[in-house]
């Protein structure tokens, strides 16, 4: 037996000649000195070309019955339609154990179980067909513990990861070229999606659902995304890098996202969201959206530079309320959008509705605003403080339409502003000249001291 582990090592050896006689032996050597049961040993065969599934699933489901891990040899396997075992546990030599979906329904599919480990396996779906229930080339529900780390995924057809109100960790992947997303969470129950790689997907990023509103936990922190497109379009449901809705007690935090159709950042009714500590750069649309039905979301210290417009806190209208907008760069915005926007439109900084408070940003180049405070009598109970807003025609704008609740602008630099540093609006209309000194007596709930205009 250990002639015959030695033998097969060099094998891997063989396969794995980039990372080196010693790591590449030790990769194999390793996964068999914990215990694990070997696909090559029970007859799955790498590179035969045909569909190895009914075998592949016997082998699997021996495995997780005599609770040890499943070992995939490194070679090419063939696979479709395989149901894991409760408590499976499959794992390969990273970069060298590669599975290619055969295009039958679906790839891997598992539900109900406590526990559920993919790992260090290459899996290509080969943009092959995947039957209509099947939402994503792997598709998990109900999975206490499910581990997908390592992993290597590539043409998805439709979504890359499916998850349903599935727990455990989503950690370390490098997904590309899935159709609809790299990974799509619903109903989640305190899952960790951290330090991926998520790339050229159709539709979107890192999407985390529900059916309806309620507390979900995910911890989103420490991923890469980019190129983000919207092929299926919409005016925000498709294109985002990472997608919240109806989530609540979510954290994104420390990820890098680039170059989206739309948002890098965009949480649809999660209530306490957090978001901290991201890099958005280049996005088609608003880099950082909190909007509609939410009530608290913490927006601090994020890195924007290039978008059609910063940080929206909105759609009061809708029961959007309750933010702070802090600590935050937003730069280098246009006036052009993904599509025709008859509203506020594009080009701004920052804007908010209701129950915020802005302080501590720094607004750089806004083709239009650097800050906006309410839209039309949608305004309540917001304070902007200690902003530096430079480089754009008006510095702020704030809604003095009948019906506004209370607003403070105080302490605020403002420098190199072509028209007005602080200005009222009706909707669109401008209806003031610079309020940078002091508000109009007219205008009893709207409080502006101590700013500068330089």
């Amino acid at each position: 037996m250990i002639a015959r582990r030695t033998f097969l090592s060099s094998i891997g050896f063989l396969a794995l000649g980039a990372a080196g006689p010693a790591g590449a032996l030790e990769l194999v050597a390793n996964a068999r000195m914990r215990g694990s049961l070997d696909a090559g040993e029970q007859g799955l065969a790498p590179g035969s070309g045909g569909n190895q599934s009914k075998l592949f699933s016997r082998i699997a489901a021996k495995a997780a019955a005599q609770g040890l891990p499943l070992f995939l040899p490194p070679g090419t396997y063939q696979l479709s339609n395989v149901n894991l075992p409760e408590n499976a546990h499959i794992t390969g030599v990273p970069g060298a154990s590669r599975i290619v979906y055969a295009g039958e329904g679906h790839l891997f599919s598992a539900e109900n179980s406590p526990s559920l480990t993919l790992s260090g396996i290459s899996i290509d779906g080969a943009n092959r067909w995947l039957a209509d229930y099947a939402g994503g080339l792997l598709r998990f529900r109900g999975i206490a513990n499910l581990r997908l780390e390592n992993l290597d995924i590539t043409g998805a057809s439709k979504h890359a990861i499916q998850t349903g109100a599935c727990g455990g960790r989503i950690a370390a992947n490098r997904i590309s070229g899935a159709a609809h997303a790299g990974v799509y969470a619903v109903d989640s129950k305190a899952l960790s999606i951290v330090e991926n790689s998520v790339s050229g997907c159709g539709n979107g990023g890192i999407l985390v659902h529900r059916g309806t509103k309620a507390d979900d936990g995910t911890m989103i922190s420490g991923n890469r995304v980019s190129r983000i497109s919207a092929t299926a379009g919409g005016t925000g449901e498709n294109g985002n890098g990472i997608n919240i809705f109806r989530a609540d007690n979510v954290m994104v935090t420390g990820n890098h996202v680039t170059d989206c159709a739309f948002s890098a950042i965009r949480s649809n009714a999660g209530s306490n969201i957090l978001m901290t500590g991201n890099q958005c750069l280049n996005s088609g649309e608003t880099a950082i959206y909190s909007e509609f039905g939410f009530e608290g979301a913490l927006v601090g210290n994020n890195i924007i530079d290039g978008a059609a417009s910063g940080i929206l806190i909105v759609n009061f209208n809708e029961g959007g309320r309750l933010a702070t907008v802090t600590g935050n760069i937003v730069r280098n915005l246009r006036l052009e959008g993904p599509y025709h926007n008859d509203g506020a439109g594009f080009g701004y900084g920052i804007a908010a509705e209701a129950d915020t408070v802005i302080s501590a940003n720094t607004i750089e180049n806004a083709p239009r605003w650097g800050m906006v405070l309410g839209w039309g009598p949608y305004l309540r109970n917001i304070v902007a403080s200690g902003n530096i807003i430079r480089q754009t025609p008006v510095g702020c704008a704030v809604s003095v339409v009948e019906g506004v609740g209370e607003t403070l602008i105080s302490g605020n630099l403002f420098q190199d502003i072509r028209d007005e540093a602080i200005a009222g609006y009706r909707w669109n209309e401008k209806v003031t000249g610079d309020l940078v000194a002091g508000a109009d007596k007219d205008f009893a709930r709207l409080t502006i001291t101590g700013n500068r205009a330089a």
